[in-house]
């Protein structure tokens, strides 16, 4: 399935990640993994922003900052048993430089809503099982976002 959205504020990018938010809520229960969302795109494209919105949609009443010097924050959703985490990729060169984060263990947890950023880094160790999300510029405000959610994973 594909889904393509046009946003011409940070605001409307983190309100299309409230509502997708919504959607994996009322799915992740039917998972047997982790739910999985990735993000691709060139710097300042709106993945950090997009995430911002997941996770207030989540519930997370945390400030969001990507975590691209430390590589993972996670965060307890309220409410229910379930966490998210928020991976950002762009500093590592090959996906071995994440082993200590035991990212396998991370994604067979039907508990767990994953985010990354990069994640062409860490292709090797990602399933199939996963939502693509591609950001591009347009114009100064302006982004575009595709989704392609693969067939074992949540359809939005």
């Amino acid at each position: 399935m594909k889904q393509k959205y046009i946003t011409n504020s940070a605001d409307q990018t983190k309100e299309i990640g409230k509502n997708i938010a919504k959607k994996i809520l009322n799915l992740s229960d039917q998972k047997e993994r982790a739910v999985i969302i990735v993000l691709k795109g060139e710097l300042g494209s709106g993945k950090t922003t997009f995430i911002q919105g997941l996770a207030k949609g989540l519930g997370i009443k945390h400030r969001i900052l990507s975590p691209t010097f430390i590589l993972m924050r996670n965060y307890k959703i309220p409410k229910i048993d379930k966490r998210f985490y928020h991976i950002d990729c762009y500093r590592i060169k090959q996906s071995q430089e994440l082993s200590f984060l035991n990212l396998e263990k991370l994604f067979l947890d039907p508990k767990n809503i994953i985010a990354i950023e990069w994640p062409e880094k860490i292709k090797n160790i990602l399933s199939q099982d996963i939502v693509v999300l591609e950001f591009k510029h347009k114009k100064q405000n302006q982004r575009e976002i595709h989704f392609k959610a693969h067939k074992k994973q949540l359809l939005f």
